[in-house]
């Protein structure tokens, strides 16, 4: 009988906030994943999804997404199911960015109150963060999934700030660690 080892299937990341207070600007904190290729795992992604879009295969979808934070629980809620990916796409970067509303000033995580982030399979959490560490940050990377060799999909929940917009955030989010 061949090894057989059971990796992650089925994960759900799920953020939450509250609002910002009245007559401030809105803290709109969105959801973005990176999926890359075996051969370029570092490199640019072969798709993101985000806010407005999924991913062209339907493995990852953001199935809530809120504007403002008002709500109760999670206002944002991605889907991804690992072991639909195809076999090409070893490696999925997950974060967490706070928008500029109207291309305002950046908006930091120690200016949004009662933020949390949930990494569940079923009903197994396997990471939980108030992500209070990243202050100064207005991006953060929140879990990295890779593939190895056997097929096997598995987690590193390591977080990472950033300063950086929507935009320099996707280039920079799946960069090798220094």
């Amino acid at each position: 009988m061949s090894g057989v080892r059971k990796g992650l299937a089925k994960v759900e990341i799920a953020l939450r906030w509250d609002p910002s207070p009245a007559g401030a600007p809105v803290h709109d904190l969105d959801l973005i994943a990176a999926v890359y290729r075996a051969e370029d795992p570092y490199g640019d992604p072969v798709h993101l999804v985000h806010f407005g879009s999924r991913s062209p295969d339907g493995t990852i979808t953001l199935n809530r997404d809120s504007r403002t934070g008002l709500g109760l629980g999670f206002d944002e809620v991605m889907t991804l199911e690992l072991t639909r990916i195809a076999d090409e796409l070893t490696r999925v970067v997950v974060g967490v960015v706070i928008q500029r509303p109207g291309g305002g000033p950046a908006v930091t995580f120690a200016e949004v109150a009662g933020k949390g982030l949930r990494i569940r399979e079923g009903y197994e959490d396997l990471a939980v963060d108030d992500l209070t560490g990243f202050g100064a940050a207005s991006a953060v990377t929140v879990a990295e999934f890779t593939r190895d060799a056997a097929g096997v999909w598995s987690i590193d929940p390591t977080l990472r700030g950033f300063d950086a917009d929507p935009e320099e955030f996707t280039r920079a989010m799946g960069a090798a660690r220094s």
